[in-house]
């Protein structure tokens, strides 16, 4: 089974800002051309999850039932153009949790295999791909033995380079230029 993990902040939707939270589904927008390109994926097979930290829970900006709401209408409006989104995992937890879920660590996208696995798929490491807008996701991407896509729709920026820890497979304007990366065999 081919998969791809996205981030949500910066990939899927407006990046915040640093130290800043989508509150409410009015602060919530979807970045140009993303339901197209997850479209595009859908429409090649792809199995496309949802993997995100959202610590603005449980520093108490935002409760539990917002995130859950603005989860259910993302996917509405995803539906609506006919995309399916396979799973949406989210960490609520602080980095001093220290929980296995947050990213970089592989929590989310274990929990996401283990789904695959329960209904008797395999995820293919060769054709599946993490694509995030920090630097942390791409860690997660690699712990996890997938390819990674850095896209500067959102917080990192092209100019971090010499910055960076770990360097991504790929890098790419946004997920539209992502996706054709992917679809066009890399």
């Amino acid at each position: 089974m081919k998969v791809i993990f996205l981030d949500r902040d910066g990939v899927i939707n407006k990046y915040p800002g640093d130290s800043d939270y989508v509150k409410s589904w009015s602060e919530f927008h979807f970045l140009p051309e993303v339901k197209s390109s997850l479209g595009r994926l859908n429409n090649k097979g792809f199995q496309i999850f949802i993997v995100s930290n959202q610590a603005g829970v449980s520093k108490g900006i935002y409760p539990q039932q917002i995130l859950d709401l603005i989860t259910k209408n993302m996917l509405q409006e995803l539906d609506d153009y006919n995309i399916h989104i396979a799973g949406v995992y989210y960490c609520t937890h602080r980095d001093e949790d220290n929980c296995s879920c947050r990213k970089p660590k592989t929590g989310l996208i274990d929990m996401a295999v283990a789904k695959l696995k329960d209904e008797g798929l395999e995820l293919e490491l060769k054709q599946s791909y993490f694509i995030g807008d920090t630097i942390r996701d791409i860690e997660t991407g690699k712990t996890a033995g997938l390819k990674t896509i850095l896209v500067f729709s959102g917080k990192e920026k092209p100019d971090n380079k010499n910055k960076w820890s770990i360097l991504p497979d790929y890098t790419a304007r946004d997920l539209s230029r992502a996706v054709d990366l992917i679809l066009g065999g890399l």
